[in-house]
């Protein structure tokens, strides 16, 4: 029997309101797009990567990486992302992350997926729940269209739910989810980057 395969779910579809409308996947950090920084932390945990966008995808054409729009009719934020993505890939696991984690951890993939036990997901918890930063057993979706079905749509209360909180408290673990909400922690982060001591991609 094969191995079943892990797919890595890179989340690009959001609005980056708080960004000023930017879109978040091709802000650079250290001369980088968010989007390289994250396809290079996942890539190597992961049997394929895909992008979830609703964006034109001449950009991401260089990539050569599958794009997944949403199918949850509406904007309803990174679930649609997910229970695209759970579609797609209905046997595999899904790992779904967002674009503006630059500090992913090496090992996230594999600590989540020994943290995931009986539950029908896991996160990365470190004192904060990071809602995206997730592992999704294979059969998933029946229970996110579930959820988006009855209106609701806040990722958090869904793990609260369903998923198992996996501890990532080591001290090298530190700051590695810290994610790239408005252009001041954006700015933030690029300073940081001249201390490799507090670097949000000098971990992991």
């Amino acid at each position: 029997m094969s191995a079943i395969k892990i797919i890595g779910l890179i989340l690009a579809g959001g609005r980056s309101t708080r960004m000023g409308g930017r879109d978040k996947a091709w802000v650079t950090l250290a001369g980088k797009p968010l989007l390289a920084h994250v396809v290079t932390r996942l890539a190597p945990q992961v049997d394929l990567l895909v992008i979830n966008t609703n964006a034109a995808p001449e950009p991401f054409a260089e990539l050569g990486l599958p794009l997944l729009p949403d199918r949850f009719p509406g904007y309803v934020g990174p679930l649609a992302g997910i229970h695209a993505g759970l579609l797609a890939h209905p046997d595999s696991l899904l790992v779904a992350v967002a674009v503006d984690l630059p500090g992913l951890p090496g090992d996230l993939v594999a600590r989540l997926q020994a943290g995931l036990g009986r539950q029908l997901c896991a996160y990365a918890w470190d004192g904060h729940q990071h809602a995206l930063a997730v592992l999704f057993c294979p059969g998933s979706a029946a229970a996110v269209q579930q959820y988006l079905d009855g209106g609701a749509r806040n990722v958090k209360d869904f793990l609260a739910e369903y998923g198992a909180a996996v501890l990532f408290d080591r001290p090298q673990d530190h700051g590695l989810f810290r994610n790239l909400n408005t252009p001041e922690e954006l700015a933030c982060a690029e300073r940081e980057l001249t201390d490799p001591r507090t670097s949000v991609i000098g971990h992991g």
